[in-house]
Parts: structure tokens; sequence; C-alpha cells
């Protein structure tokens, strides 16, 4: 022992581990002493391997972030590993007010002293310096710089990526696709069900109208056929065309201009299927107007019924979203 003693007196280094400091709550620190030869005799100063106690330390583990940083109450250090790719700022920073209760405020800023958004993803955060603030405390914060992916690797990480996709799919889609086509049929009963008492005021509503279109086109037919007969009575029996022939053309001339002043209103040429609709219009919203028909609401749930019956004939096509055929017949 004492030969052993000797050898470490007359060696150029001693390695020291101060014993009071093994107790208290901080790390041991190491120090590192040069002898001069003799136990007598030191020169050198120490040196610390640890990170002082009040900074943020960033580090990588399994690939993860490690975020070590000093709570004010507790007056400990605690490690905070967060998913980069779905943490986000405000998740963090909710983690670290659980964990300390007395945290009253924590807040990211950028090295401009910009805020950073609660909504930003950490994996953007840890690509820049930043300055964590912990109630009236400030921390710069520095993340080590990963070293990127090569292509061989990143090949292997999206052919990864891509199986877990496609397991994922195999496990789930079937019953997705199925609680999704029950949402969609009840959707298409509830809309069903408020159309009902709208289509048949509609129906109501549409014969009335077009009953009313139908008797104002016999009375149009009626009127041309009286004013064809009076002129050929007054041309025949009464008058001589010579006196006839200028009423007939002022006649003439006065249905052009009715018919002019249709498209001037209406800037649409007076075809008679597309003027029977709209008299057949006019009659149908004054008649909805006078029974209370909401015609923006009938025509928005007919949007939505429409709507879902696409969905639903879209999610029961088995070979484009891979369906289970059997459960399909079976509703069918």
């Amino acid at each position: 022992m004492l030969a052993g003693l000797g050898r470490a007196v007359r060696s150029k280094w001693l390695l020291l581990v101060p014993l009071g400091r093994r107790t208290g709550r901080s790390a041991p620190q190491v120090w590192l002493w040069r002898s001069a030869g003799a136990w007598r005799g030191w020169e050198g100063a120490p040196y610390s391997t640890l990170v002082p106690s009040d900074e943020v330390t960033i580090n990588y583990r399994h690939g993860l972030p490690v975020i070590t940083l000093m709570l004010p109450s507790r007056s400990e250090r605690c490690q905070f590993t967060v998913k980069p790719v779905v943490t986000t700022v405000g998740a963090f920073l909710q983690d670290l007010q659980r964990e300390d209760k007395g945290i009253e405020r924590a807040e990211v800023f950028a090295t401009d002293g910009s805020k950073v958004s609660h909504a930003t993803l950490m994996e953007v955060l840890l690509m820049n310096d930043f300055k964590l603030v912990i109630n009236n405390t400030e921390y710069s914060v520095s993340p080590p710089v990963k070293d990127k992916l090569n292509s061989e690797h990143a090949t292997e990480m999206e052919d990864i990526k891509f199986l877990v996709h496609r397991l994922f799919v195999a496990l789930h889609l079937e019953d997705h696709q199925i609680r999704k086509e029950r949402e969609l049929l009840q959707k298409v009963d509830h809309l069903k069900e408020e159309l009902l008492p709208l289509e048949q005021m509609k129906a109501r509503i549409i014969n009335s109208a077009d009953a009313k279109t139908s008797r104002l086109l016999w009375v149009g037919l009626a009127l041309m056929s009286t004013q064809g007969g009076a002129l050929a009575w007054l041309t025949w029996w009464v008058y001589s065309w010579d006196i006839m022939e200028p009423v007939t053309y002022f006649i003439t001339y006065g249905t052009a201009m009715a018919f002019y002043a249709y498209f001037v209103l209406t800037k649409q040429d007076y075809i008679y299927p597309h003027a029977k609709d709209r008299q057949f219009l006019h009659y149908f919203y004054r008649k909805s107007k006078k029974q209370h028909f909401n015609v923006e609401r009938y025509n928005k749930l007919k949007d939505d019924l429409a709507e879902a019956e696409e969905s639903l004939r879209r999610l029961r096509q088995p070979l484009h979203l891979r369906l289970p055929i059997q459960e399909i017949n079976d509703k069918d």
C-alpha cells in the first residue's frame, strides 16, 4: 500500500474528488491537480466537467432532444424529452408549468426579440438559437447541430415511413371506412327527414304555379285568335283592305316594340320556352312568399344531400378505397 502511495506521489498528475461535495444536491466535480513531485507543492487550477446548473442544455438521446433546465421553485434540474415532429412550443411550455407550479410565465423568443408562436413545432424551434424566459429569468439556448442524413440513410427512413403507413392503413382503414359510411348514412337520413315537409310544400307550389302559367299561355292564344278574327271581319265585312292595311302595319310595329321592350327589361330574347319558364318562376316565388316557403334553406339542404350521397357513392367503391366488399353488400 505504501509503495503504491509512493508511485502516486512521484506521478506528475493526481486525480482528486473533494469529499465535501458528494453530499450536496449538485453532482460532484472532478478536480485535476498537477504535482510538483511532493505533497506540499501544488500547482495548477481546477477544471469542471459539468455544465453550470443555471443554464439550459439540449442533448439528443435515441434521436429525441432532451431539454435540461433548472426548476425555479424546487431548485433542481429537470429533463424534458420532446417529440419535435408533433410537439409544439405551447405544449412544451405547458409541460414546464405542470412540472413546476411556481412558473407563472413561460415564453420563447427568437434571437431578434420576436415572440415565437405557441403553434410552432419544436422541430422548427430547435433549428436556430432562441431565448427561454421563465418568470423573470432569461436563458439563451443554443441547440446542437444535428448531422444531416446521407442519401442512403434518408432513403431507408423514407422506406420505413412508407411501411409504417401501409401497416396503419391495413389495420385501421376498414374500421374507418365503415364508421364513415355509417356517419354518411345517418346524415342522409337526417337531411331527408328535414326535406320531406319542404318537398311536400314545394310540390303544391309547383302545381299552382304551373297551372297559372298554363292558363296564361291559353289566354295569350285566345287573344291572338280574337285579334286575327277581328282584323278579318273588319277587312272583308266592314272596311276594305286599303283602310285596314295601315292598321295592321301599326299593330305589327307595336308587337315588335313589345318584344324589344322585353329584351331591354330581361336582357333575353323573347323565346317561348324561356318566357314560359320565367313566368313560372315569377308565380313560384310569389306563391312561396305567401306560404312562407324558405327557398334558400331548401336549396342548402338539397346541396348537402347531394354532397353526402356523392361522398357515400365514392366511399362504396371497393377497388378505389380497398373497402371490404362483404360489409357493403350486407348493408345494401
